[in-house]
């Protein structure tokens, strides 16, 4: 029997609606949905499980998503994980051009278009290569 890898997306937003919302937006028999509420929690599940892709908040208390994305482009083991980030703000072009710099590859913007959140998603993910869990 072939053994089908899944996709493993790390959600990180500090509102349960916005994780419930993409998690069900997102989930399906190929994915494996996980969840973090702040940056912290966000770094320590990205060095113990193998990412895929991040879809991440900007804007959150403690640790915005500009410093989470810039020390998970500092580490080794996550350095080449997608980075997709999610704001509420329509930003500057100076913010989209740091959050480029900080590794982001795409911006969503809330509130979300579900389609458009799928569409970007799916690309993405077939772009990433998977290890087998």
């Amino acid at each position: 029997m072939k053994q089908i890898n899944k996709a493993v997306i790390l959600i990180v937003d500090d509102k349960q609606a916005n994780l419930f919302a993409l998690e069900h937006l997102l989930a399906g028999k190929d994915r494996v949905i996980l969840q973090a509420t702040d940056g912290k929690s966000a770094l320590q599940i990205a060095l113990n499980k193998n990412i895929n892709l991040i879809i991440l908040d900007v804007q959150m208390p403690d640790m915005d998503g500009f410093e989470v994305a810039q020390i998970l482009q500092s580490n080794k083991k996550t350095k080449e994980i997608p980075i997709i980030f999610a704001t509420a703000e329509r930003t500057e072009h100076k913010f989209m051009m740091k959050g480029f710099d900080e590794g982001a590859i795409d911006y969503l913007f809330k509130p979300l278009d579900p389609e458009v959140v799928k569409a970007k998603v799916d690309v993405h993910l077939k772009m990433q290569p998977r290890e087998k869990n």
